[in-house]
């Protein structure tokens, strides 16, 4: 079959994305990477730009660990054992004993009965998510939730859902007060830290009011937080936006890539909730999961971060973000207030959002421009993502570069 009359509207579908501005546009390719050296952390040559050098400010890699030297020997360790890949889904033969001990090591980190890994953190939301969701099922989300967490609703089938205002508790109070003796079984969805923003939400009152709830619904209500942006890199020994909080729901579903600088999904919580995944969740039985040497690295960031290294990078990390959060204020950019290291520089406009990224890669740093429909309008911004492997002098430099725009150009 021809597919020339589809590649035309799919074409035309593009050219409309680029013509409003919004489209994602051509991959960056990272050809090669500068380790730290003096006072200024790691350095990154992308293609087409030869051997100009970038500073990273756009990496979910809050803690440094991809570049770390004992997670590079773990994960060549392992390969040289187990070889590249699992070479089948975990219940054939696919399961090494690095999965098991990692998951061991989520679940003593977190204080949960169980852990369980999966390929991605998008997939373990939506494996999550869709097999608690039956016919008698409430679904409950904040309105800037992450996208895996919205799609994961769409395909749950639920009795009935609803969308509460951003972090506004008295709004999701009414939202679950309204279905009392509606449905059996209620879950409750928020992300941990919201990664436009940085600001995390409120999970002492959350969970307060879902406790209040409880006992209105035969089959209970399910406290979930997508805390990828929150685990390794937030709260006082980087357990998250619980630790911050002061607070438990039932379960976190975290990534290992991000602050443990590897790749995959996982999900912490009762262990019958998580061996009911095992047997219900298709993106878990049927992919393959993550390799046994990336297993391997992400335990070693997990033996790092749960130690004196792993306390004084996170020192490090707050030090950092305070001072660039604190030098966009002196500057004259508006920022929003909050200690993760996702520190936005709110320009609400997105020509000048584009101008000012474009500044910025011209003087070697990369940095991410986030436009509408990706935030909404009004809310244009350049999100910055302060790492664990920055340095002052880095910060320093960063702030110079900005600080140039605004005299120029205001």
């Amino acid at each position: 079959m021809s597919t020339e009359k589809l590649c035309k509207i799919l074409k035309a579908h593009v050219e409309d994305l680029k013509a409003r501005n919004v489209s994602k546009g051509d991959e960056m390719v990272i050809t090669g990477v500068k380790q730290a050296k003096g006072k200024f952390g790691p350095r990154y040559f992308v293609e087409g730009f030869g051997k100009k050098e970038f500073l990273k400010m756009n990496s979910n890699s809050y803690l440094g660990m991809s570049l770390k030297k004992e997670l590079v020997k773990a994960e060549e360790d392992a390969v040289k054992k187990f070889g590249v890949g699992p070479g089948a889904v975990r219940f054939i033969s696919g399961t090494y004993i690095c999965h098991t001990e990692l998951e061991k090591k989520l679940a003593q980190f977190h204080g949960r009965e169980a852990a369980m890994i999966f390929s991605a953190a998008y997939v373990t939301s939506m494996s999550v998510i869709v097999p608690l969701t039956t016919p008698e099922t409430i679904l409950v989300s904040d309105e800037l939730n992450h996208n895996c967490i919205i799609n994961a609703i769409r395909l749950s089938r639920p009795l009935d859902k609803a969308i509460y205002k951003h972090n506004n508790m008295k709004d999701m109070e009414e939202k679950i007060s309204s279905f009392v003796g509606k449905g059996k079984r209620m879950l409750v969805i928020t992300d941990g830290i919201f990664s436009m923003r940085g600001d995390h939400a409120p999970l002492s009152e959350f969970v307060e009011i879902c406790k209040k709830y409880e006992n209105k619904f035969e089959e209970g209500i399910i406290t979930i937080i997508d805390d990828s942006h929150g685990v390794g890199a937030f709260g006082q020994t980087g357990r998250g936006t619980e630790e911050y909080t002061k607070s438990k729901v039932d379960l976190v579903i975290g990534t290992l890539g991000k602050a443990y600088g590897v790749n995959g999904g996982y999900v912490v919580g009762p262990e019958a909730i998580l061996k009911f995944f095992r047997e219900t969740s298709p993106m878990y039985i049927y992919s393959n999961p993550i390799t046994p040497s990336e297993a391997s690295a992400a335990h070693k960031a997990l033996e790092i971060l749960d130690g004196p290294k792993g306390l004084a990078i996170l020192e490090h990390l707050r030090d950092l973000t305070k001072k660039f959060r604190e030098g966009l204020t002196s500057i004259g950019f508006e920022t929003l207030p909050g200690e993760h290291p996702v520190v936005p520089l709110m320009v609400r406009d997105t020509q000048k959002t584009s101008d000012i990224v474009k500044h910025l890669k011209e003087n070697g740093i990369l940095a991410t421009g986030l436009n509408y429909p990706v935030v909404p309008k009004g809310d244009e911004e350049i999100r910055f993502q302060i790492s664990g492997d920055h340095t002052e002098a880095d910060i320093d430099y960063a702030l110079e570069v900005l600080k140039a725009y605004k005299k120029v150009r205001g």
